[in-house]
């Protein structure tokens, strides 16, 4: 589209800009958009050292080249890019729905939220317009309330991006919705948010984004179609059964993180499975913006107590609020995941702090009092709504849940057993049992996560071909050209899902039908991987990050899976880290000047030295 929005919050003021004044086309074609545009306006204008909850922290509101383009399959996603208060690190968040390609139609490409307001403020995106509006009257409201009040405000076709109470509250956990039930969930978003008293942005606009070259752009979204009606995973299962198809698949695998990844199979997982919400609880299918695989569900609970309605649950909630704290009642489940919705909350996160605080409880870590009489052991469904309700207000011991499972059990000190990497819980796959996935998990940039770098697909799954889950041999080049891979789709933005169908090749092809630009699939996992090292970079600059990070809990490192098919195995992170080291180009988790040179990133290389962190 041309333009951005860079809104000073300390001053009030809101600044339309030429994208092409401040980034030279050739920037763009370095970093595309999306995540890696992100880090690189974060490296360009945030010291990594900042205190991400200070209004010296940024937070970018970022779309892709494609979004909203008409892709048909994958075009409906934007993302937040931000320094995390979970992680400390650069960190994207990335959410579907209908809300980036509505922020495109409204005229822009991505905003800049800069400095902290006095009063709560919402931003409202226009027809090429942007305008500050006073949000007083919607602060303290859940996310649905506050989407309802912004849509009467400004027309039904108005979508909102907010935050709630989470937010508000400064949890570290808390997340952005769109669309009522549409999260970018990880990292604590939503506190960076509200630590700027930022409640909404509001996009409404009827413009179309541009495509340069429209003929080559309707050929390469009918293949990709045909692809994706060719995939069973996209044709047959995510359509069917929603994202929870996996509950069955991965419990059977025998790494389906139960009761805080103490075992790796759930008893109950018929019951809160995708086939079982096809059965009982699904009222329709919900797709975003443009997408045929409407992966997206819309439940209704009608039996008391846990009556209720709304979006979802995706798999890793029915993990994270149901097997990972041993609840095997999908009415609560579905229920939990509602309340995460309004309230604000990264589901994954919830559920990780909720299962840690289960096992410190159950451990004899946390004192009954400190409880309030709640019952906090793994299976009690009516505690795990309870304390959702309490995280996002900090009431009682709910303030300690609030700030993250990992910050949770170091305050009661027992860090070892929270499922973490650089802070951030593991989401619904145990490591045990999935070599490539481990390393994944280790090395990732912005903590633990499943999405720098699917590697269930392969493991489990046969996608592209099936590799044995169990050895180390050959992981870590799978590893890193995943990450890389997924870098790029991230920038563009596009969803994951459609490498289950095609691979960047495709996908080169649509962004240089979209964009103009000469490049191939060789040239899209390049810059992934310097999207890669960019990040790596800020995080060295933020808190030293490196080989001491790059690293399992020992639940999963020495601790054997204690049953089911996975039983016996360890994470074996130490043997592929040096192979991972040797491919990426780094010494020690850092990466060398010779590697930040080849991808164009002297500048980088040269910060690193200066500030004595570059190795030898």
């Amino acid at each position: 589209m041309g333009k951005f929005v860079r809104v000073n919050l300390s001053e009030q003021k809101v600044r339309i800009e030429n994208l092409f004044d401040y980034l030279p086309e050739d920037v763009l074609k370095t970093w595309i958009g999306g995540r890696g545009l992100g880090v690189y306006l974060m490296l360009k204008e945030v010291d990594p050292r900042v205190d991400p909850l200070s209004p010296e922290n940024k937070a970018f509101v970022m779309t892709g080249p494609v979004t909203g383009s008409g892709a048909s399959i994958e075009a409906g996603r934007w993302c937040s890019v931000t320094k995390s208060p979970l992680t400390n690190t650069v960190h994207d968040s990335h959410s579907g729905g209908k809300f980036g390609p509505h922020m495109k139609f409204a005229g822009f490409d991505f905003v800049v939220l800069e400095g902290a307001s006095d009063e709560p403020v919402y931003l409202l995106l226009e027809d090429g317009k942007a305008e500050l509006k006073d949000a007083k009257d919607i602060w303290g409201k859940d996310t649905h309330a506050t989407t309802r009040i912004l849509k009467e405000r400004h027309g039904e076709e108005a979508i909102v991006a907010c935050i709630g109470p989470a937010g508000e509250n400064l949890s570290r956990i808390a997340c952005i919705i769109n669309d009522e039930g549409r999260a970018a969930g990880r990292g604590g978003h939503g506190a960076v948010w509200g630590s700027k008293k930022f409640k909404a942005i509001v996009a409404k606009g009827k413009m179309k984004v541009p495509i340069a070259k429209e003929d080559e752009f309707k050929q390469v979204i009918r293949d990709a179609i045909e692809k994706t009606k060719a995939s069973g995973v996209t044709n047959e299962g995510l359509p069917t059964y929603g994202t929870a198809v996996l509950v069955n698949i991965i419990n059977e695998a025998g790494i389906f993180p139960t009761n805080n990844f103490q075992f790796g199979q759930f008893d109950n997982a018929e019951n809160i499975s995708g086939e079982t919400m096809a059965e009982k609880v699904l009222v329709r299918k919900v797709p975003c913006w443009g997408c045929m695989i409407a992966c997206g569900r819309y439940t209704k609970i009608k039996e008391p107590p846990f009556q209720g309605e709304g979006d979802g649950p995706e798999y890793e909630t029915v993990w994270a609020l149901g097997a990972d704290v041993g609840v095997g009642d999908l009415g609560a489940v579905c229920k939990a995941n509602y309340l995460c919705n309004e309230l604000g909350f990264d589901t994954i996160s919830a559920g990780n702090a909720i299962a840690v605080a289960m096992e410190l409880y159950e451990r004899g870590y946390i004192p009954k009092e400190k409880l309030e009489g709640i019952e906090l052991k793994f299976g009690n469904s009516g505690a795990v709504v309870e304390m959702i309700w309490r995280m996002a207000y900090r009431s009682g011991i709910g303030d300690d849940l609030a700030e993250g499972g990992y910050r949770l059990a170091k305050k009661y000190g027992h860090p070892e057993l929270a499922p973490q990497v650089r802070g951030q819980c593991l989401p619904a796959y145990d490591p045990r049992g999935v070599q490539a996935h481990a390393l994944g998990y280790a090395t990732s940039n912005r903590g633990g996560c499943h999405l720098r770098g699917y590697l269930i697909a392969p493991e489990i799954l046969g996608v592209p071909e099936k590799l044995d889950p169990y050895t180390t041999k050959g992981k870590a080049k799978w590893t890193k050209d995943f990450q890389d891979a997924f870098a790029a789709l991230d920038s563009m933005i596009v969803c994951k899902f459609v490498t289950f169908a095609y691979w960047v090749d495709e996908l080169a092809s649509q962004l240089s039908a979209v964009t103009g630009w000469d490049i191939d699939g060789k040239g899209l996992m390049e810059i992934g991987e310097r999207i890669w090292n960019a990040e790596r970079v800020f995080n060295i600059l933020s808190f030293g990050d490196g080989e001491a990070y790059d690293t399992l809990p020992e639940r999963f490192t020495k601790t054997p899976m204690p049953s089911g098919p996975s039983k016996g195995h360890v994470a074996k992170i130490s043997e592929m880290l040096p192979e991972y080291y040797e491919l990426r180009g780094w010494k020690k988790g850092r990466p060398t000047r010779s590697t930040l040179e080849k991808l164009g990133l002297k500048e980088l290389a040269d910060r690193l030295e200066k500030a004595g962190l570059l190795p030898g």
